[in-house]
């Protein structure tokens, strides 16, 4: 009998440090980004792709990652029609400035405007292996401010129209920009 409560405490004790592995899934929701769309000013419908579009953060000093397999300044460019760019979580602002025909070698191709976005954040926890995840809502009465002192016939972005100002995923277009 004293060895059958042995075996079964041994057998309990060994149990017992067993736990669930927490790993987190790769296509599990987390912070999302904003997504903005670039479109033609003269023909609204249209999507619009930017040229060597780079995107730098208040206080940074390179830009955004883009093209992760480039090994030079090119993989802080895009070309394409729509970006997702990271708001930051803590605080209510983000700032960032948008150079289009970056690395031009005629500086007066190259044009540079500034727009801080501004918002709220929730966090919401998704689990014990994945943590908390940040969601935004723009700030109704006043989303974005575009922040350059140059005079509105210098700049390159002509007009912003927010488009889903709760930013929960990145399945849709939040920000229109049109140029």
């Amino acid at each position: 009998m004293k060895k059958i409560i042995l075996l079964v405490f041994v057998l309990a004790l060994s149990f017992s440090s067993c736990e669930k592995d927490d790993i987190c899934d790769a296509n599990t929701p987390t912070t999302p980004r904003l997504v903005i769309g670039f479109y033609d000013f003269l023909n609204p419908s249209v999507l619009k792709n930017v040229t060597n579009l780079k995107v730098v953060g208040e206080g940074m000093t390179d830009g955004i990652i883009f093209n992760a397999s480039a090994t030079d300044d090119s993989k802080y460019l895009t070309n394409g029609s729509t970006i997702s760019i990271p708001l930051r979580t803590i605080g209510t602002t983000t700032s960032y400035s948008f150079t289009l025909n970056s690395g031009n070698p005629n500086p007066a191709l190259v044009n540079q405007d500034n727009i801080k976005f501004d918002y709220t954040t929730q966090e919401l926890f998704v689990s014990r292996a994945c943590g908390y995840k940040t969601i935004f809502t723009l700030d109704p009465t006043n989303p974005y401010t575009h922040t350059d002192a140059a005079v509105a016939d210098t700049k390159w972005i002509k007009h912003i129209s927010v488009e889903k100002s709760n930013i929960e995923n990145e399945n849709e277009t939040h920000i229109k920009i049109f140029f």
